[in-house]
Order: C-alpha cells, then structure tokens, then sequence
C-alpha cells in the first residue's frame, strides 16, 4: 500500500515549480483543438438537442499528464496559477499538480457548489476524439441535472442515501440486481424492438410496453423502484441527450478544419449512428445480473427514445417532475405546470 503522503508532497513540489516557472504549462495542440471543438459544438447544439440547457454552469479540468487545467470558472482553487488566455477555451485558463485522474469522465461538486467536469484526455481516457467530445457533452448534461436549484433536495427525498453524504449510494445503492435480472432482461429486449425500427412502434405496442414496466417497478420494494427511476432518469437521459448531440451536430455544426484534421476524427452522423447502434446493442444483450446497474444507461436512453415516440413534449418537463419517467406520458401535474411558468417567466 503506497503512502498517502507521497502524492501530497508531489502536488506541493509541483506548486512550488509552477509558481517558480517562468512560463506555467499550457495546453497541449491535440488538447486545445478537442476542448475547443467540444465547446463549439455544446455552444451551438444544445439549446436543439435541450430546452434550457444553456443555463447550465461550463467548469471544467482537463487532466493531462503531471498537471490539470481549469477552465471556464469564475473560482480559483487551492494550488491554480494562471496558465493563459484562450477565448476559444472560453478565457482565463489555470493551471495546478495533477491531483484527479488520468482517466476521469466525471462530473461533481470538485471546488464548491458548482458542478465541474473532470475529464482526462482523449488519450488518458482510451476514447476517439469524437467519442471524447461527445463523453464531455454527456457530462455536461450532468452540469445541468446538478445545476437545477430542486436537485439536491428532491434526491435526498428519495431516502436512498443512509449515512452516506458523499453521493456515492448513487454507485453502490443495493439494487436487487439478481433477483430482477430475467425480469429486465426481457423488458429491455422489447424496448429494443419498439425503438430500433425507422418508424414509430404502433400505439398498442406501446402501451402494452408501459404496462410491463409499471407491472415490473410494481414488484419492486418502494426503495427499489426509486432508485431504479433516479438511475434512468440522471443516466439514461444523460446517454441518450449524448446521441442527441451527435445527431444535432452533424446538421447545424460545422467542423473546423483541425478537428476534422485528427487521425481518429469520426463525423458526427457516423458517430451518431454508432451510438444508437450501441444503446440498441447493450439493450439486446446485457443482464442485470451480469452487468449492474451499467444496464441502466441504455435503457433510460431506449425510454427517451420511446418517449420521443409519444409525442408529449418531454424534454420540457424533465426538471420540474423528476425521476420517473413514466410519468411524461400524461400530461403535466399541477406542479410541474407552476414550475414551468415560473421557469418561462422573464427575470
């Protein structure tokens, strides 16, 4: 077991040299031009592909080698300096010893109230360029979900967490995952059929679709249901707003010609296509049992899909009723509605 106090004493060695530096580390080429096209992309689709999702916070740290980058935040955190400034990067970027990892794609609360992606580099995270970017839109939808002022209330109001205060009971929640596999398993097989096809699924195949799934959230403990509910709802809809992205871009985004320039660049129609082929794939093939709550991803994303099918303006409400997704197929509660009054309403 390694000594907790080696990576301490290497991230103050490392403060030492960069505030002794003559010239603080910048951003590597191959870096910059990925972060840059990731931000051009969100900047131009995501009002599109999300009603409201330009109220979302933009923080990042890019995790790259011995360092990490902050970029678009109006904090300072113990151990920045300033690196530079880059307005395709959004301004102001600072500059720290690495203290997150390599292989980070991840968003949460990392210097304060204000959800920040922490995300190595496409290299450190194994991941195609257009895969990176699009995992970087992922988890700026999470900035959105944790930016909303009713998040944190109403998921500590599902009761899930115990002791925990850490937010990890969102990972290690003990789902019945055995014991609900074969269940899921043929669920999600039919999800598969009635969203896989270049048509909407008939009326009645749908409805006989959300009758299995109240039947099977019905067999579950309450707890149990809830967690399932808030995993589709954060994840699911994270996976599938990705493909949304993609799909988007590949009609309103121009690429710039040094990111189309990367060896691994993919086009986003092809990189769409891929994604649905994928969500279409685990939802024919994973088991519960097996695959955890991994399973969840594809599924909540095949709901979206699903959802899309019926026609009722979904996306809209998606703050203001959270976690259960079935619940968009009527209309809107008498909350939800006053929610999204106050929400339309000019400041």
């Amino acid at each position: 077991m390694r000594s907790p106090i080696r990576p301490l004493a290497l991230c103050a060695a490392l403060v030492l040299f960069l505030a002794a530096a003559p010239r603080p580390p910048r951003i590597g080429e191959r870096h910059r031009v990925r972060l840059a096209e990731a931000f051009a992309v969100i900047e131009t689709v995501r009002e599109k592909a999300w009603p409201g999702w330009s109220h979302a916070p933009s923080s990042l740290v890019l995790v790259d080698g011995k360092f990490e980058y902050l970029l678009r935040s109006g904090e300072r955190p113990p151990g920045f300096v300033e690196s530079e400034d880059d307005p395709r990067l959004g301004g102001q970027v600072l500059v720290r010893g690495r203290t997150f990892s390599p292989a980070f794609v991840a968003t949460f609360m990392a210097f304060g109230p204000t959800p920040t992606i922490v995300v190595g580099t496409a290299e450190g995270t194994r991941l195609r360029s257009t895969a990176w970017l699009l995992a970087v839109a992922h988890e700026h939808f999470h900035q959105l979900q944790y930016s909303d002022p009713d998040y944190r209330s109403e998921s500590q109001a599902l009761g899930l967490a115990g002791d925990d205060r850490t937010g990890m009971w969102m990972l290690h929640y003990p789902f019945p995952y055995e014991a609900t596999s074969t269940a899921f398993a043929s669920l999600s097989r039919e999800l598969a059929r009635l969203v896989g096809g270049t048509a909407p699924a008939p009326v009645d195949a749908r409805d006989a679709f959300w009758s299995r799934y109240a039947e099977l959230c019905g067999r579950l403990k309450p707890e149990d249901y809830r967690y399932l509910s808030f995993q589709l709802w954060q994840e699911g809809i994270a996976r599938y707003v990705e493909t949304r992205v993609a799909e988007v871009a590949s009609r309103e985004h121009r690429v710039s010609a040094e990111f189309a320039a990367l060896r691994d660049y993919r086009p986003f129609d092809a990189a769409a296509a891929a994604l649905r082929d994928e969500t279409l794939h685990e939802l024919r093939t994973q088991v519960m049992s097996k695959d955890g709550r991994t399973v969840f991803y594809a599924f909540g994303a095949g709901l979206g899909l699903l959802l899309d099918q019926e026609g009722t303006g979904w996306r809209e409400r998606y703050l203001a009723e959270k976690f259960y997704l079935e619940r968009y197929r009527a209309p809107p509660t008498v909350t939800s509605r006053r929610r999204l009054t106050r929400a339309a309403a000019p400041s």
